[in-house]
């Protein structure tokens, strides 16, 4: 027979340990997924939109008549920079990320040439400076060989939204262009879209 006691401290330990259980059943839950699953909880722009969206414009603009014209005048791929992407819509938009998704796409099709953005060459610059005092003469990189770029590339996104009720339609067009830089000629344009349609009622189209 317990005593009164340890009945009590018996009785202590096993609220105090329920008050923990439920406790952590109201805490915070993480789990590890898969980066490239499409998961859309806000029916924003996200990073599934982005790089599909890259893919999309970069299988656009390099299967165009440009590329080609341009290899058959100059013997060799087409050197191109990526430019600014301005975001015109409403959402606060990583557009450098989005930058990097076009990047990546166009180094990875193997049809033309990418050369590094301004920020970069100003730290690729800094190394070069200084090669020039701590380097051997063998190995030093020589000032005045970069690779100018052909055509840039820019853009803008933009969006429009219908909504009524708890439900709402949301449209994302991301136009770009290729820009000869010697010329100012267009080149190419191109536009991807996204639809999404947010339900807030639960209502399925």
């Amino acid at each position: 027979m317990l005593s009164r006691k340890t009945r009590h401290l018996v009785l202590s330990t096993l609220i105090l340990a329920a008050i923990a259980i439920m406790a952590g059943c109201g805490g915070k839950s993480v789990q590890r997924i898969n980066v490239d699953e499409n998961i859309d909880l806000s029916g924003e722009w996200n990073d599934v939109d982005s790089r599909q969206v890259a893919a999309a414009l970069v299988a656009q603009s390099t299967s165009a008549r440009w590329v080609a014209n341009f290899v058959d005048d100059h013997g060799k791929r087409p050197t191109i920079i990526i430019g600014q992407v301005r975001n015109k819509t409403t959402e606060h938009i990583p557009v450098r990320t989005f930058m990097a998704d076009l990047e990546r796409s166009y180094i990875n099709s193997g049809t033309v040439d990418v050369v590094a953005s301004p920020e970069e060459r100003d730290q690729i610059r800094e190394e070069r400076a200084d090669q020039q005092e701590m380097s051997s003469v063998e190995t030093m990189k020589a000032w005045g060989r970069e690779q100018g770029a052909d055509f840039m590339l820019i853009g803008e996104m933009n969006t429009l939204f219908d909504s009524e009720g708890g439900d709402q339609v949301k449209y994302y067009q991301v136009d770009c262009y290729f820009v000869n830089l010697e010329t100012n000629v267009k080149v190419w344009t191109g536009y991807e879209k996204i639809k999404k349609f947010v339900s807030q009622s639960g209502h399925k189209i």
